[in-house]
């Protein structure tokens, strides 16, 4: 028996969809037929994906560090597609700095969004799907490699995302019985916008140069297990965290 990644009559709320990793996941979900409410502090960038991407899409201004921002935002996209069935927290800042310099406030900041973010939008995400009686939940955390790999100057990032790996884990058995699956994601690393100028650098080419592909991922390489975790495919799928590296632990 085949298996469909249709996402037809589902509605999605994607954090960190301004940019990276979440403008892709919006375009993906929308072209598999999602509707999709497109969560970020950047309303500009937000009206133009959601203008790209057409009647599917809608932006939804709103800062995950602010449990008051998600609430709004959930009710923004309940208020323009009906009840949120599928969750994608995603937002996320680097938090880059060597652990005797990075500043209290830096810290903060990184564990505020990256953790507490992916936190308060899973749980306002479960609670509306509670509410409304939605019984195929699908939410899609998106933690790091650096979850499980020593990685120096990102002390902060690599304990956020070791953070939302447990959480994840966590969640997945407090709801399963209200058949809400719950699961993380760990890429590896990706050209986007918040590392760009790192892997440019000589430092940031020798890192490469160490992978055993010797390459970055592309942005597509998460599609198909994205796709999958937010489907009706993945029925049987909670509490587990995917590594999708290239092989950059190996």
């Amino acid at each position: 028996m085949g298996f469909s990644f249709d996402l037809t009559g589902r509605t999605a709320l994607i954090t960190g969809a301004s940019s990276g990793l979440g403008t892709r996941f919006g375009r993906i979900l929308a072209a598999s037929g999602a509707n999709v409410a497109l969560g970020a502090r950047r309303a500009d960038r937000l009206a133009t994906l959601a203008d790209d991407i057409g009647a599917r899409a809608a932006a939804v201004q709103m800062d995950v560090a602010r449990e008051a921002d998600i609430i709004a935002g959930f009710d923004a996209a309940e208020a323009a597609f009906g009840p949120v069935d599928t969750v994608i927290a995603n937002a996320g800042v680097d938090g880059a700095g060597m652990a005797t310099t990075i500043s209290e406030e830096e810290i903060e900041q990184t564990l505020a969004i990256n953790l507490k973010g992916a936190i308060l939008t899973a749980r306002e995400g479960a609670k509306r799907m509670m509410a409304h009686g939605v019984t195929k939940g699908r939410i899609v955390m998106i933690a790091s490699i650096t979850a499980f790999e020593p990685s120096p100057g990102l002390v902060a990032y690599a304990a956020s995302k070791a953070g939302v790996v447990q959480a994840g884990r966590t969640l997945a058995r407090e709801w399963a019985r209200a058949g809400i699956c719950v699961n993380t994601v760990s890429p590896g690393y990706i050209r986007t916008a918040i590392n760009d100028a790192w892997f440019d650098t000589e430092p940031g080419k020798k890192q490469i140069a160490r992978f055993p592909k010797r390459r970055l991922m592309g942005e597509e390489g998460l599609d198909a297990i994205i796709l999958f975790l937010c489907s009706d495919a993945a029925e049987f799928v909670t509490g587990a965290d995917f590594v999708l590296d290239d092989g950059q632990t190996l």
